[in-house]
């Protein structure tokens, strides 16, 4: 390769680091063309897979501030660049793996914080952002609900009361 390649190749790989909010280091050694086409697909359009040079892509993290990778540059390394929900990344990358053992999640980078394989898999273990927005979107409106039929009791309680007070001064003959 020469080094006007190499320059811009770095070029491309940084752009990806710095346009994403993860990277997912994997390693695909034994994986046919057919499979990682399938893995592809499979991460949709959250995700981009691509295989890279180790040295090449170990340049380009340390110059988009990324260095907490360095040590995942060894053997074939591809990379999960992913732009959108992470979540469903790590779901894609986690499901192909039990499918085909042969890809190894090596580590990663989420929103500039180092995670394990392990925190990844944890991570695919989530809902999804859209089920989690919801879920605080219901425990809200319940909460809300719960405070306007408390306030909406106060005066029927009231009124109750004071009917009640009312009877009973009459039944007394008060």
């Amino acid at each position: 390769m020469a080094k006007a390649e190499k320059s811009v190749a770095i070029a491309e790989l940084k752009s990806e680091f710095e346009g994403s909010s993860a990277a997912v280091l994997t390693e695909y050694r034994g994986l046919t063309v057919a499979q990682l086409k399938q893995l592809r697909v499979s991460l949709g359009g959250n995700a981009k897979f691509a295989v890279a040079k180790n040295t090449l892509t170990k340049i380009a993290a340390n110059n988009a501030g990324i260095s907490a990778l360095d040590d995942l540059f060894q053997g074939p390394t591809a990379i999960a660049f992913v732009k959108g929900d992470v979540v469903e990344a790590a779901k894609g990358l986690r499901d192909f793996a039990k499918a085909n053992p042969l890809l190894v999640i090596k580590g990663g980078v989420v929103d500039g914080k180092s995670m394990t394989p392990d925190e990844i898999t944890k991570l695919a273990d989530l809902e999804s952002r859209e089920v989690l927005l919801a879920k605080l979107a219901g425990a809200l409106k319940a909460k809300q609900s719960q405070a306007a039929a408390t306030f909406a009791a106060l005066p029927t309680t009231m009124a109750r009361l004071a009917e009640a007070l009312r009877a009973k001064r009459e039944e007394a003959g008060e």
